[in-house]
């Protein structure tokens, strides 16, 4: 089938599935998902695994603006107040899913120290996508809305960190490398730090391009330019796009007055491409995986999911954050994808004995939380009252303009 007319009927499928979710007030994303997977391998197979592969770099576009749009909740004056904070809970968390699921396959299930450890560390990090566009439809904003963007950008990093250590952990249990400390952390060290530093000189690149942009679409194709720049170069040397991207949006909005036009720039263009970077998320998963999972694959899902509530409240709590956080931040923290699933492709390269079992769990677990992710991401935010909060913070800066006026034309 023409290529053109495949992707414009993954769309118009997409579409449909999040009208039908609104129906049954559910997320649009799970809307999304459940679409695409009518039209995987799990019931017609209009898309099949080498359409998943074509259609690559419209999951790069959708992820590189997402982590763009994700920069921009961290701005400094902000992240002063929460910094401390959001380190530790974020930490709490990934250590919570990490110890929980390790002790499930280690000490339970009775799987060889390497399986454990690297499934372990892949539990840790979160895929921030569903989540954002949960509280982009809803307007959320608030104390945990607030909380979650920071933290589940931050346990990315976490991420790549622990797995790194645990590869070299697993490769030392099994004989196959001989590693100090230095050489353990020394890989996710530099992708961290490479990633860092190269999204800092494309958002300060940026920053001087868009000062002197005239108009919106030349402010929108610029902005596109720098963040295509900064996927492609991260890609070809090695380092992390979600970061790198991450960064290059936090440096815009902290250096550029107006910065929210970049954003909105972006965002206007690339709704389409939400529609279909979840469509065909929901294509790529196989419920055959329901079948070859067994008991380890839910035990997997279960422990995460409680390693990341019990990580965040225990983290919260010692923060003192706002009650609401302490309640219902681990509901947000459930999507897994993105890195989890790229990190496979290390397991298969350095450990390929575990691969087929670890890829399975993996895939497995993207496909529960990949659909009830943002339908958990909804409750925490609704149950923390901040559904629509963007309007109302909005319409309280809008009273407080009139006030100012009201009182300069008394004086006057």
């Amino acid at each position: 089938m023409n290529l053109l007319l495949k992707i414009s009927i993954v769309l118009l499928v997409g579409v449909i599935g999040g009208k039908a979710a609104r129906i049954f007030r559910l997320p649009n994303v799970s809307g999304y998902l459940v679409a695409g997977l009518f039209l995987g391998p799990s019931f017609f197979k209009f898309v099949g695994a080498q359409d998943i592969e074509t259609f690559s770099i419209i999951n790069d576009i959708a992820l590189a603006v997402i982590a763009f749009s994700i920069g921009n909740e961290f701005i400094i004056k902000d992240m002063r107040k929460l910094g401390k904070s959001i380190v530790i809970i974020t930490l709490a968390e990934v250590v919570g899913a990490i110890g929980i699921v390790f002790t499930v396959m280690y000490g339970i299930f009775h799987q060889p120290f390497a399986f454990s450890i690297i499934i372990a560390a892949m539990s840790a990090a979160t895929a921030p996508a569903a989540t954002l566009l949960v509280i982009k439809q809803y307007k959320a904003h608030g104390p945990l809305t607030k909380t979650i963007l920071p933290v589940v950008a931050l346990d990315d990093i976490f991420g790549i960190v622990a797995f790194g250590i645990a590869m070299s952990l697993a490769k030392m249990s099994i004989g196959k490398q001989e590693s100090s400390v230095i050489q353990m952390i020394r890989g996710p060290v530099i992708e961290i730090g490479g990633s860092i530093l190269l999204g800092f000189i494309i958002g300060v690149a940026l920053v001087l391009v868009a000062k002197r942009s005239s108009g919106r679409d030349e402010l929108q194709a610029v902005s596109l330019v720098a963040i295509g720049i900064a996927t492609g170069i991260s890609n070809h040397v090695g380092l992390s796009p979600l970061l790198t991207c991450i960064v290059m949006g936090t440096t815009m909005v902290n250096t550029l007055h107006n910065s929210k036009r970049v954003f909105d720039s972006v965002n206007d263009f690339v709704s389409p491409f939400y529609v279909l970077f979840f469509t065909l998320a929901g294509a790529s998963l196989n419920l055959n995986t329901l079948v070859t999972v067994g008991l380890m694959g839910v035990a997997y899902v279960i422990a995460r999911a409680s390693g990341k509530m019990l990580g965040a409240w225990i983290g919260a709590k010692a923060v003192k954050a706002d009650p609401v956080v302490q309640k219902y931040l681990g509901y947000a923290l459930f999507p897994q994808g993105g890195i989890s699933i790229g990190l496979i492709v290390l397991v298969r390269q350095q450990l390929p004995e575990y691969a087929t079992a670890i890829s399975t769990i993996i895939m497995f677990s993207v496909l529960i939380y990949e659909v009830s992710g943002p339908i958990f991401a909804k409750l925490a935010i609704s149950k923390a009252n901040e559904i629509n909060g963007q309007e109302k913070k909005e319409e309280r800066q809008s009273r407080k303009k009139v006030k100012v006026v009201q009182t300069s034309e008394m004086y006057d």
